[in-house]
């Protein structure tokens, strides 16, 4: 079974090879993330830890773009905005969002 953390590696792997493209944004796909993972589709599938890495993932310019009834499900889509600030820079924001 997929754990959070792989969930996250992958996410950030992908966000990184992005912004070393020099893209402005990636869309990623939950379903797709969670292949890329492993373990999907089937019986050990962890889709629902899959879409909370995914939202949680989620600063200030990034919108969800699919699926935006369910949210848990492989048709989850996200649009990341690139580059992402500094683990620093995003605990302000979120900080300065939750004031």
């Amino acid at each position: 079974m997929s754990s959070i953390d792989n969930f996250r590696q992958e996410l950030r792997d992908q966000l990184d090879r992005a912004t070393k493209r020099r893209a402005q944004n990636i869309v990623i796909n939950s379903g797709e993330l969670h292949r890329a993972v492993g373990d999907y589709p089937g019986p050990n599938q962890s889709l629902h830890t899959c879409c909370d890495v995914m939202k949680a993932e989620m600063i200030t310019g990034d919108a969800i773009i699919g699926d935006l009834e369910n949210r848990q499900a492989a048709a989850l889509t996200i649009r990341y905005q690139l580059p992402r600030p500094d683990k620093t820079e995003a605990a302000q924001e979120q900080t300065g969002a939750a004031s």
